[in-house]
């Protein structure tokens, strides 16, 4: 038994944990989660707990159901929405066939997969996410058929007294309690949207801050009496909510993105890791913007980026080179501004990283940066210059991901098959649905 693993179990103890829920994710990003008796853990950590494999989204067919869940010792906390009285903490946990190899179908997997391709180049990969949601009061529309946002603020606006200034407080508060760093938060553009950003880590454990803040985010609103959404375009005039991440990969103490005198301080390796973004995007886009809800938010207006493009600082193009400090080279990064929030952590960031080191590897050329407003240009005007759109509805990413041997190779052939599988599915329950708007714009008139 390692370090890590007895001081968990020397906290369960001192701390008098009564339980212990390990957490994983389905192939879409649904937070599972078992508790687990303080007597157990130890048997856990040795042996995994054995679970059907098979009543989870893509996790195991049917013939193949036994899986284990082995829970990772580094990400132990202490949950403190749960309260002093019966404390509960939680690990995300691998999950590992019944021979204990990594299991193919664990989204987990797939990212732990990617990032060692990066060690293999010589990278360790490093992300910071600013995360957008939406807090209502309650889970139900109002009598205009769309939810009910909390205020009617707007950007950075200062509401004293504002439910979601009290509720951003409590938030991050707890989010640090569990070991999250928060860089900033703020009243986004949308009437009761908000904004957090957590500071920069290693992709791995973004992606598991991620899981831990979309709950955390949930339990302080049912605290407050309020609902908050991940939804990406919970309204059709206001500003979906997008995951705008920012990615750099470093050679040991080194950003290798950096390159003193380039333009804009990118190096080689930073302009080819951008093309190959650019090039397999709409190859998954699916995965980071996987719902039908998702191209409302894409083809909605406002800075949601449709076309794939690259800019210093522009928000209108699919990647942003931020405002860079010359004085701070190790801060030279990307940011990717089409995923949104309700995407799977793991499989987006995986996908993002690998059409990157695509890049590198093959050495693909950069197009020119864009500008200009993207958005405000005609369609012929971004046809000469080259900015081809992502895929404007699910069924046109899925054709777009169907055909790619890059994600398929990221994702690995079960990940891959069931993500598809399961968004086909959406896909024609969604066709299938006649919607408020064809009811209000046809039945009067034909």
């Amino acid at each position: 038994m390692d370090r890590q693993q007895e001081f968990v179990l020397r906290t369960i103890e001192e701390r008098d944990v009564r339980f212990v829920r390990l957490w994983f994710t389905d192939v879409v990003g649904t937070l599972k989660s078992v508790a687990l008796a303080p007597a157990e853990v130890e048997g856990a950590f040795e042996e995994g707990l054995g679970f059907d494999g098979s009543s989870i989204e893509g996790l195991a067919r049917i013939y193949e159901s036994d899986m284990l869940l082995v829970p990772d010792p580094t990400t132990f906390q202490i949950l403190p929405w749960r309260g002093e009285q019966e404390k509960t903490s939680r690990m995300f946990c691998d999950i590992r066939t019944s021979d204990r190899q990594p299991s193919a179908a664990d989204p987990r997997n797939v990212l732990k997969r990617a990032l060692a391709k990066a060690a293999d180049l010589g990278f360790t990969c490093y992300t910071h996410p600013e995360a957008e949601f939406y807090l209502l009061e309650s889970d139900e529309v109002g009598r205009d058929g769309e939810p009910v946002p909390v205020d009617r603020a707007g950007y950075f606006d200062h509401v004293p007294g504002g439910v979601a200034q009290d509720f951003r407080r409590t938030a991050v508060t707890m989010l640090e309690s569990v070991g999250i760093s928060v860089e900033f938060s703020h009243h986004e553009a949308g009437p009761g949207q908000n904004e957090i950003d957590l500071r920069y880590a290693d992709a791995l454990q973004t992606a598991d801050n991620i899981m831990t803040f979309r709950t955390v985010v949930k339990e302080v609103a049912l605290m407050s009496g309020t609902y908050a959404t991940f939804m990406p375009k919970p309204f059709s005039e206001h500003p979906g909510s997008g995951m705008h991440t920012h990615f750099s990969l470093f050679e040991g103490d080194s950003n290798a993105f950096y390159e003193a005198g380039a333009q804009f301080q990118l190096s080689r390796t930073a302009r080819q890791f951008m093309a190959g973004v650019l090039r397999h995007a709409p190859e998954f886009t699916a995965v980071t913007n996987q719902y039908v809800n998702s191209y409302k938010r894409l083809w909605g207006g406002g800075e949601a980026p449709s076309y794939l493009s690259w800019g210093h600082n522009n928000r209108s193009a699919l990647i942003r080179i931020p405002l860079y400090k010359p004085e701070k080279g190790q801060a030279a990064r990307l940011e990717y501004r089409g995923m949104d929030s309700a995407a799977n952590p793991y499989l987006a960031y995986a996908c993002i990283l690998g059409a990157g080191l695509k890049g590198i590897e093959e050495g693909y050329d950069l197009p020119p940066a864009a500008e200009e407003d993207i958005s405000a240009l005609s369609s012929a005007e971004r046809r000469v210059l080259g900015h081809d759109p992502l895929p404007s509805s699910l069924h046109d990413a899925i054709r777009a991901m169907e055909d790619s041997e890059l994600v398929a190779e990221i994702l690995g052939e079960q990940v891959f098959e069931h993500f598809l599988r399961n968004k086909r599915e959406e896909w024609n329950e969604y066709r299938r649905k006649v919607t408020g708007w064809e009811l209000e714009r046809h039945l009067s008139v034909l």
